[in-house]
């Protein structure tokens, strides 16, 4: 509230200003039009996805135990179940509530952006991660019921919450708790361009988050079809690779090995780490040697062949390039992907990833999105989707 009133406080003090946003300096609007500009702009009658009155919160995130590590996920379904719901589910765009917002940003900035050549659209690549947006100092609610009366603090009657749609969530980055959303950015990853953004509960995990974003990116943008998708370790699941493989997407997904095997499989007598790569008798990791996509083997050579010649002293193959080992790609998509993971075409890709936190980084720091009070997510939006705005005009002036 504070806020729009320092806005309309400019437009009256700065003639710029005014100007600038389409008033003229002796005619401006009061701050109710604001206000009723935005509820233009929100298709769905509350401000708010979810009621302020509801049971009270039991499940939380717990702290992770490393330094740097991203709380594990609490929800109820796994990856693949979720995509499997969001697949059978008809998203109506016109419908939604921030249809509206999208249709404005896509029409006039999105794809102005598209015809000056920032992003190519025959060669969609995508980054996404989500970052934590700080709403409140901390969690806040009260009984709407007189158990307290009775020295019952912790009955299980609904209680009120001002800012209902957020939730309390771990922030690796600070190594600290926080109160918010869960922001999840789908950006393209060779302009930093924001493409996609979606509010959660700052409790919701990252590959959940990105479930969400990317089928309703599809429903809204059915002709910007990703060719690839650049992930970090917390989006590492079988289920993303058949996603990828469903929509003819190649995935760079950063391998967690806390997802694989902690004891060593053997293929044709030779060990397999928990990272899919081999390993020679001499406890070396062997090199990738490239895929046989004809026969979709993944291939691996021998780690001390210097010049097609094998250097160990102690070598476990009687060939004069040492050991070789072909393993077949269908027996584990995750772990043997093409490019193959310790190629140099699929770490050049993979390093594009970043596009996603400097795409966070300019719409969090550069245009102070937590700046806003606000306290419904009707206006968190308006805001996000303002600076989106901002971000792409503003790419449009720099060179080439």
């Amino acid at each position: 509230m504070t806020g729009n009133y320092v806005f309309d406080d400019r437009l009256r003090r700065l003639s710029a200003f005014a100007i600038l946003s389409g008033f003229q300096p002796w005619d401006l609007p009061g701050v109710g039009s604001f206000y009723d500009f935005f509820d233009r702009l929100w298709n769905l009658a509350t401000p708010n996805f979810s009621s302020h009155v509801k049971p009270p919160v039991r499940q939380k995130v717990k702290k992770p135990k490393g330094k740097g590590q991203k709380a594990d996920s609490i929800e109820k379904e796994s990856v693949a179940e979720l995509i499997d719901r969001l697949s059978q589910v008809t998203f109506h765009t016109d419908k939604e509530a921030y249809g509206l917002l999208f249709r404005i940003f896509r029409t006039c900035f999105l794809d102005e952006s598209i015809q000056r050549g920032k992003i190519n659209p025959s060669r969609l690549n995508i980054a996404g991660d989500g970052t934590p947006v700080v709403t409140a100092a901390r969690f806040r609610s009260h009984h709407t019921c007189d158990c307290w009366k009775s020295g019952n603090f912790n009955c299980d009657c609904n209680r009120y919450f001002p800012q209902p749609d957020c939730s309390v969530g771990w922030d690796s980055s600070r190594d600290c708790w926080y109160f918010g959303y869960d922001l999840y950015i789908l950006a393209d990853a060779d302009s930093d361009l924001p493409l996609f953004p979606l509010y959660h509960a700052a409790s919701k995990h990252d590959s959940h988050g990105f479930c969400e974003a990317f089928f309703r990116f599809r429903a809204f943008a059915p002709d910007l079809k990703p060719a690839s998708i650049l992930l970090d370790s917390a989006h590492d699941s079988m289920a993303m690779y058949k996603l990828c493989k469903k929509e003819s997407i190649v995935p760079f997904i950063d391998l967690n090995l806390g997802n694989s095997r902690k004891t060593e499989d053997y293929h044709h007598g030779v060990r397999i780490g928990p990272d899919g790569i081999p390993i020679c008798s001499a406890g070396l990791k062997m090199k990738t040697n490239g895929n046989d996509l004809n026969r979709q083997y993944a291939r691996f050579r021998c780690p001390l062949n210097i010049n097609g010649v094998c250097t160990c002293g102690r070598p476990c193959s009687d060939a004069k390039f040492g050991r070789t080992c072909s393993i077949p790609m269908e027996t584990n998509t995750r772990l043997y992907t093409s490019p193959p993971r310790e190629s140099n075409e699929w770490k050049l890709m993979f390093n594009k990833r970043t596009s996603s936190e400097r795409c966070n980084k300019q719409i969090k720091l550069d245009y102070l999105l937590e700046a806003g009070k606000h306290h419904s997510t009707k206006f968190w939006y308006v805001r996000l989707y303002l600076i989106m705005m901002l971000i792409h005009m503003t790419s449009w002036d720099l060179p080439e």
